[in-house]
Parts: structure tokens; C-alpha cells; sequence
């Protein structure tokens, strides 16, 4: 197992996209949720144990060895907001393309044939990491660390917050992002003895509701 790997994966500059999506942050700014840096960390906070906690598991299911095709139809049922499942699918379809340049594999041929417009985002990053010979933990950490860092990046742009701030943010927050990938973890290994229907199923309706009524703006910064 590389830790090399896992940090050309993790690196935010690796061409998946996640640069022109805000995870929700652009919603919450406009709505006065995010104003500075306690309004971000709370944001983070809530994201982190929601709709981070389900896409870790996902990707630690996947890399793990859990059929994809079943991982990607519960990613569906716990994406109740249309806007967030094209997003997620424009997302794994964007990681598709880099992770398949990285690191070849027919698992990710096999799923990109599946899914021509695009697996939901946590599937393929977790086949993506068992590609490049990491393990489930490995998955979950990239993605449990993309749920926060993705809005505090945003949030920087969005309101020139001070990125020392945001970066104090992802720093408080870490301890919670251990904790996120240990619950994902677990429940990924039950999926893997029982079916995926044990995975979480957390939700977090501001952030459907915000995805719903962003994707409807007519000039925006971020895709989502």
C-alpha cells in the first residue's frame, strides 16, 4: 500500500473537478449560514457527519470490493435532490477520466461502461482507491476530508475569507473527520458481509433544499 498513493489521490489539485463545486457553500453563503469562519465550521461540522458520513462508507463499500453497481443505486436512494445526484455523477464521471489515466483498471472500465454520463462520485473513488492499491480506509479518508475542505476552499473564494482561517477550520474539525471515517469503516465492512443496505443513510435536507433552488440561479460561481 502507497501513502504516496493515497496523497496523489487526496492532493486537491488531481483532476477531478471538485474545484468547481462548493459542496453546498455558495447556498449557505447566500442564505447568511456561512458569514466568516464559525459559520463555516458549524457548515463543515453538520456536512461532515451527514452527507460525509454516507459518502465515506460508500467509498470505503466500494473499495472494499462491494458490488458497484448496487453502491451506486444506494448512493441514489440517499440523494434525494435531484440537483446533488447530477452533480455527484458529473463529479465520479470527471474522476472517472483521471482516475483511469492514474491508475488502469477494469474495474473502472468495466463501471465506466456502466455508466457512460457517470457513477455517483463516492462509488468511483473508491474503486479508484482500491486501483491504486489502497484500502477502504484510505477511500473514506479522501472522501470525509473532500467534504470539508471542498466548502472551505469555496468559502474562501466567496467571501475572500482569510484562507489561514479556513485552513484553522479543517484543523479543528480533523478530529471529527477520524471519527466520520471509523463509523464509515465499520459500516463499509458490514456491507461487505450483508448488502448495502446497512450503510448510513444520513441526511441533511438544508443542503438538498439549497442544491435545489442553487442549480436554479442564473449566475453562480460554483456548479453546486
Amino acid at each position: 500500500m502507497s501513502r504516496a498513493a493515497l496523497l496523489v489521490l487526496a492532493d486537491g489539485r488531481f483532476p477531478a473537478g471538485g474545484h468547481a463545486h462548493s459542496g453546498g457553500a455558495e447556498a449557505a453563503v447566500k442564505a447568511g449560514l456561512i458569514t466568516g469562519a464559525e459559520g463555516l465550521e458549524a457548515f463543515c461540522r453538520g456536512r461532515l457527519h451527514t452527507t460525509g458520513l454516507v459518502s465515506a462508507a460508500l467509498a470505503a463499500a466500494a473499495a472494499l470490493g462491494v458490488d458497484p453497481l448496487s453502491l451506486d443505486a444506494a448512493a441514489d436512494a440517499r440523494t434525494p435532490s435531484v440537483a446533488l445526484r447530477v452533480a455527484s455523477r458529473k463529479l465520479g464521471r470527471q474522476l472517472m477520466r483521471a482516475a483511469r489515466a492514474t491508475w488502469p483498471s477494469e474495474e473502472l472500465d468495466a463501471l465506466a461502461r456502466e455508466f457512460p454520463k457517470g457513477a455517483h462520485q463516492p462509488v468511483v473513488l473508491g474503486l479508484a482507491a482500491r486501483a491504486a492499491g489502497l484500502g477502504a480506509g484510505d477511500a473514506a479518508y479522501c472522501s470525509a476530508y473532500e467534504c470539508v475542505s471542498g466548502p472551505a476552499s469555496a468559502v474562501v473564494r466567496l467571501l475572500s475569507l482569510d484562507p489561514f482561517d479556513a485552513t484553522g477550520v479543517l484543523a479543528r474539525v480533523a478530529g471529527e473527520v477520524d471519527l466520520v471515517v471509523d463509523a464509515a469503516v465499520e459500516s463499509a465492512v458490514e456491507a461487505a458481509r450483508g448488502g448495502v443496505d446497512v450503510l448510513p443513510a444520513a441526511s441533511a435536507p438544508l443542503l438538498e433544499v439549497g442544491a435545489e433552488g442553487h442549480a436554479a440561479w442564473s449566475v453562480r460561481l460554483f456548479a453546486s
